[in-house]
């Protein structure tokens, strides 16, 4: 027998016990008639209406004969009908764990020889069926009420296209409310919590109505790529994050914002377990000391300033600019803007950091919310903009490499450390709730690198950003007009 907290590879044998959890869940799910009569209702009341709005957008569309906007609009009114049961069936989702905690069911489950990951994923897989299946008897109601009402038909990689989206989207959804049932010690707490799940979806569907609304196919394969990385990190999140013992223990939650403070204070401040703060000498040498630690973060850094570069490259490739702009790349053209520009470049260091400063500040608190991953979106996307302009300066017969270091090498000296430092530590940061650390909780792990980041930030990150401002206001002009002017 495998002890209930030990981990290893999941097999058959795993699987075939998470799914003795499943059917013992649906089961329970499809005998509560309360939960399933009004889903089913609203599954296929929702579908009838929509199929009405599609006739009367359709005969409105005709009549001033732009019947490509109906056609584009259609198929994102299929997004809406499979997203509509799912966002209403998100309370199985959410009382996964925490609605059997509080009727008292759920000791026994625990107290049996499951492992931690065949629990889970058994919890998990209960929770998206009925989801996914209202979803797609939704679906194939709206599909049919069209066919039979317009004489719409789908083609087949589109309706591949929306059903792969829909089935992600659930994924992602039931998975992020299991971990949120997993974490919290209340019902009413769990619901509140949701909104963190339907909203974004919510905006995700926003930006897929435009996809659909220009025709862009291509763009939905490259979406559902990124959307399948999201699940699969949302999926070994709670597989990670998961204990029979602490969800056992959970009481209450309790945001105790005296104690937080306190352990980012120590944390930020270097105060050993004695009370005794360090001198600045000391501080600096503590902060050498969390270096090693960035080796996976940085790596993961450097890679997108990589791939970003190598993007520019190929984008520069794929949209040329026009000859009448291709001048512009001349040597002699950036000669001489640059120094007919140089009075107002000797402007600019104060605004240079801070548009710097502002951008790190951004990225920090919307990385909070995805988990890392704009943290290197926005780092990469000024590499993948300097990537695609020495792609010009190639396509316009310039040799990129001294657009490279002349232009950018000379403050990117300072700049690149300062901004790989920043995006790593954040990166590491933000990614600690996607794993259970070894030592203390995750709460307690995410404010000591929070602390981490904003030492390092302030202590090197944003010293070496201060002085690649003024060397890219008062150095870098000056050695492109020598580089390009002669």
């Amino acid at each position: 027998m495998i002890a209930p907290g030990r981990r290893r590879f999941f097999g058959r044998s795993d699987m075939h016990m998470a799914l003795l959890v499943t059917r013992r869940e649906v089961r329970d799910s499809f005998r509560d008639w309360r939960i399933i009569i009004p889903i089913i209702l609203l599954t296929l009341v929702f579908p009838f209406l929509a199929t009405l709005t599609a006739r009367v957008m359709f005969r409105f569309v005709e009549q001033y004969g732009a019947t490509v906007i109906g056609n584009r609009v259609v198929p994102f009114m299929l997004l809406v009908v499979g997203f509509f049961p799912m966002s209403f069936s998100l309370v199985i989702a959410l009382e996964t764990f925490v609605g059997e905690k509080e009727r008292k069911s759920l000791e026994p489950l625990l107290s049996t020889p499951l492992t931690n990951t065949q629990l889970y994923i058994g919890k998990v897989l209960a929770a998206l069926i009925p989801p996914m299946a209202t979803s797609y008897l939704g679906i194939i109601v709206y599909m049919v009420g069209l066919l039979l009402v317009t004489g719409w038909i789908f083609s087949t990689e589109l309706f591949i296209q929306i059903i792969l989206l829909t089935t992600i989207q659930g994924i992602i959804m039931v998975a992020a409310a299991v971990i949120i049932s997993s974490q919290t010690t209340s019902v009413r707490a769990a619901n509140l919590l949701a909104s963190f799940i339907i909203i974004p979806v919510a905006f995700l569907l926003q930006f897929e109505a435009l996809v659909l609304f220009w025709g862009n196919t291509r763009g939905l394969w490259w979406l559902i790529l990124a959307l399948m990385v999201v699940a699969l990190i949302f999926f070994r999140m709670g597989i990670k994050v998961f204990n029979r013992e602490e969800l056992l223990g959970q009481d209450i939650d309790q945001l105790r914002l005296g104690l937080i403070g306190s352990r980012f204070w120590d944390r930020y401040t270097g105060r050993d377990v004695y009370g005794k703060v360090p001198g600045p000498l000391g501080w600096y040498k503590q902060l050498f000391t969390v270096l090693p630690v960035l080796k996976l973060p940085g790596a993961t850094t450097l890679l997108g300033l990589i791939g970003a570069i190598i993007l520019g490259i190929y984008l520069s490739g794929q949209y040329p600019i026009s000859g009448s702009l291709q001048s512009r790349f001349s040597s002699s053209e950036i000669a001489a803007n640059t120094a007919s520009m140089q009075l107002l470049f000797a402007q600019l260091p104060l605004v240079i950091f801070l548009q710097n400063l502002r951008v790190v500040v951004v990225a920090a608190i919307i990385g909070i919310f995805t988990f890392g991953v704009t943290d290197i979106v926005i780092f990469a996307l000024p590499w993948t903009i300097i990537g695609y302009l020495a792609g010009q300066m190639a396509n316009a017969g310039e040799n990129p490499i001294i657009f490279i270091l002349a232009g950018v090498v000379p403050h990117a000296i300072l700049e690149l450390p300062a901004l790989l430092l920043i995006t790593a530590l954040a990166l590491r940061w933000h990614a600690t709730i996607m794993a259970r650390p070894e030592k203390g909780t995750i709460g307690e792990n995410w404010i000591i690198k929070a602390a981490d980041y904003c030492r390092l930030t302030i202590g090197l990150g944003l010293p070496l950003l201060f002085a690649a401002a003024f060397v890219e206001a008062y150095i870098t002009p000056q050695v492109l007009v020598w580089a390009f002017g002669g």
